[in-house]
């Protein structure tokens, strides 16, 4: 997930999946689908970024069920971007779904929450952090 610019509002952004083996997760897609994986430091352990094969294009994640995701289902979850957080946390909740993650931030890529719909799915909400201000012409 790039930090370049911010993708549209409404698509999926990104995608992962949160397991308690990481590493025998990470082989089992590099040998299957061809990514190759890019170790993202965690502290005392490391994640992974899934790069489509042969390049640094990243596609995927695959973390470990520990610290910040020690709450997260194990399944591929999708990252739809929305533009207000909280906005989209009231609709959830007035529409008779619930938060189960965060929100929480994910510094330069903004801040993100997990929500169960009424259904029992769970997708998680992705908003992009604020612009950086620019300087003005006068270079002040």
């Amino acid at each position: 997930m790039g930090q370049e610019e911010a993708p549209p509002i409404g698509i999926v952004a990104w995608a992962d999946l949160t397991i308690p083996n990481a590493e025998a997760v990470r082989d089992f897609y590099k040998a299957v689908v061809g990514w190759d994986p890019v170790p993202v430091p965690m502290g005392s352990y490391e994640d992974y970024q899934m790069n489509a094969a042969g390049t640094d294009q990243p596609v995927a994640g695959i973390c470990h069920t520990r610290g910040v995701n020690a709450d997260l289902p194990p399944q591929w979850l999708l990252y739809v971007t929305v533009t207000d957080m909280d906005a989209s946390i009231a609709a959830c909740n007035g529409k008779g779904g619930s938060v189960i993650a965060g929100p929480r931030g994910m510094g330069a890529y903004g801040r993100f929450c997990v929500i169960r719909d009424p259904a029992g799915a769970v997708i998680a909400l992705l908003e992009a952090p604020p612009p950086s201000p620019k300087p003005d012409a006068k270079g002040s």
